[in-house]
């Protein structure tokens, strides 16, 4: 097996992902939000590059079937239902109904995915259950890709820590695997975080910018470890549950 890590600073091109088993990390906030809505009861989330893209697509559905959600420059897309926080994905609001979704970061970063072998969308909120995912995609010689979603085209700390924290948990126990440039500065980045993950709101300059924005409290959530036993695949151009390891 081999493992690599962009680390966000190029945009994703078909030859880094193609018959690979692809981690898409979006810590600030887009993979926290899904695995939330998700689990918390809605059909699907559906990704777009571009807001008028989401918006035409929700003309195929009944109006009760969907909510548009998303975000640009940190704040919900005028006349959308949902912006890009997690906190304000409850039951209520989600239960039933398909997500039509467009963010700065993420959702680009999973469009430009296809030709992987499988795909899933991670974030600290889920990372052990993504773990578990990829070492099972993976089997004993997938090679592996984890993509940073970054911040306009920047490294995201927060991502790059999250990667590495993956990357850790991908190759425990295992001899054969050989890491890229990209997967070993993960793991060097992740290292003074493996005690705790929440001095990244002090440290990453994306959470900095949050929670100067009024979004505290998202910062707080992305940063809870493991808050959700679930995968999240991305799959047919739509974001579910893994069934390998949704809860029953």
């Amino acid at each position: 097996m081999r493992i690599d890590v962009l680390l966000g600073e190029a945009p994703v091109a078909p030859a880094d992902v193609a018959d690979r088993v692809v981690v898409v990390i979006d810590v600030l906030r887009a993979a926290t939000t899904v695995v939330t809505a998700l689990s918390n009861g809605a059909r699907a989330v559906i990704p777009f590059e571009s807001v008028d893209e989401t918006a035409q697509r929700a003309r195929a559905y009944a109006r009760g079937e969907v909510k548009l959600a998303g975000e640009r420059r940190m704040r919900r897309i005028e006349g959308f239902d949902l912006g890009n926080s997690p906190l304000e994905y409850t039951p209520e609001a989600v239960a039933g109904r398909t997500i039509l979704y467009s963010t700065t970061n993420g959702t680009a970063a999973l469009t430009a995915t296809h030709g992987a072998r499988s795909v899933l969308f991670a974030a600290f909120a889920n990372a052990a259950a993504t773990v578990a995912a990829v070492r099972a995609a993976a089997g004993t010689s997938a090679d592996v890709c984890i993509v940073c979603s970054g911040h306009e085209r920047h490294i995201a700390l927060e991502d790059v820590v999250c990667a590495g924290r993956l990357v850790r948990g991908i190759v425990e126990g295992r001899t054969d695997v050989v890491r890229g440039d990209g997967a070993r500065v993960a793991e060097a980045v992740e290292r003074p975080f493996v005690g705790g993950i929440s001095s990244v709101a002090n440290d990453a300059t994306h959470a900095r910018s949050l929670i100067a924005a009024g979004f505290e409290d998202d910062v707080h959530a992305c940063l809870s470890l493991d808050r959700f036993d679930t995968a999240v695949r991305y799959h047919d151009r739509q974001l579910q549950l893994d069934a390998a390891v949704a809860p029953r």
